[in-house]
């Protein structure tokens, strides 16, 4: 089994910061700590990290320019931890292109699994698993090893790459919106709930009885308007993601090019 990799800590609160790299010594990273904002980003940087957990109040610059730095040259997995009570500030690391959140205090055991469900999902620069494609003939054609895709309205998705096309060009998803389109695609209009789409973000698919919290509702919200703006998706003529008011999200109806 793969080592879990590089994990950093990004927190100024001495007490949170150990406590948050006991956790992930235990699920098994080589864990760095850095008490400020410029130091995490240059131990990210250093260390290659791939998971980081990044505190929102830092004493020099706050945990979204920190996360907006660390995203210039990582796609590395990012929790953000706030103390924070309101709930927009909290989202703005979503719309910041962090992976997940939890507010202080937060159970240990729900901050391992919040990082199992991210890793269960590789990124799409990882790849698939293996390198299978190399020990083929040069002369097999590229295109013949990419596995079927998932097509809606000029929109491909392929699971196994976990890459995602719109008319020829690559889009940059994050995990979380990857997850939301795919599961979309694949109820293939069916109306899913904003308490199901939590589920698949947090990779809870058997746990019906997990609690949601309007927060949590509120984030998914907040990743398909990141999703809608990124595939060019106008929320009144949908030719995608279709909201379902009150209740959820639905794929849109195919359309006759």
């Amino acid at each position: 089994m793969a080592e879990p990799g590089v994990a950093v800590v990004i927190e100024d609160d001495a007490d949170i910061r150990n406590l948050v790299l006991a956790v992930l010594q235990q699920s098994g990273f080589d864990v760095h700590a850095a008490g400020t904002g410029k130091e995490g980003v240059e131990t990210v940087r250093r260390e290659g990290a791939a998971v980081v957990t990044l505190d929102v109040g830092l004493p020099d610059i706050d945990g979204y320019e920190v996360l907006r730095r660390i995203r210039e040259f990582s796609d590395c997995y990012v929790v953000m931890l706030t103390a924070r009570s309101d709930e927009l500030d909290t989202l703005t690391g979503l719309q910041s292109g962090a992976d997940d959140y939890l507010t202080k205090p937060f159970r240990p055991r729900e901050l391992r699994a919040r990082i199992s469900a991210m890793q269960r999902r590789p990124r799409p620069s990882q790849g698939p698993v293996g390198n299978a494609a190399e020990e083929l003939p040069a002369t097999v054609e590229r295109a013949a090893l990419q596995p079927p895709g998932m097509e809606h309205n000029g929109l491909v998705l392929v699971p196994e790459t976990r890459t995602a096309t719109l008319r020829g060009s690559e889009l940059s998803l994050t995990r979380s919106e990857f997850d939301l389109l795919h599961e979309l695609l694949r109820s293939r209009g069916t109306v899913r709930t904003k308490s199901d789409l939590v589920r698949v973000v947090r990779g809870e698919y058997y746990r019906d009885n997990a609690y949601i919290s309007e927060a949590d509702e509120r984030a998914i919200e907040v990743h398909m308007g990141n999703l809608r703006r990124k595939i060019g998706e106008d929320p009144r003529q949908p030719r995608w993601l279709q909201t379902v008011r009150g209740v959820g999200y639905r794929l849109a109806p195919k359309r006759l090019e």
